[in-house]
């Protein structure tokens, strides 16, 4: 006979198996997928390419950071001009002058 107040669903990506309820969907219980130790060069070639990901996501961020000051200044110009235009058209409202 089959249990249908609880599924099993394997994830695609680490193969680990979830027992879920069926009435509630919530977890019940989660099992990793067992994998056999790595050998020690695999485990370098792994750290090795952790670290070249982090030079790149490092050097992003570095250009963006270079970039910033540049977009912030231009986004303040455009604000300043943005008011001078509409400075006459309305005026300032305080929100705690309105109580």
């Amino acid at each position: 006979m089959v249990d249908t107040s609880r599924f099993t669903i394997i994830c695609p990506c680490c193969e680990s198996k979830l027992m879920v309820d069926a009435q509630t969907g919530s977890l019940i219980s989660h099992e990793e997928k067992i994998r056999p130790l790595a050998s020690f060069d695999e485990m370098v070639k792994g750290l090795d390419k952790q670290k070249q990901v982090r030079e790149q996501i490092f050097a992003q961020e570095l250009n963006s950071m270079k970039d910033r000051d540049r977009i912030l200044e231009e986004k303040f110009q455009e604000a300043i001009k943005r008011a001078e235009k509409e400075k006459d058209t309305k005026p300032y409202l305080n929100p705690l002058d309105l109580d």
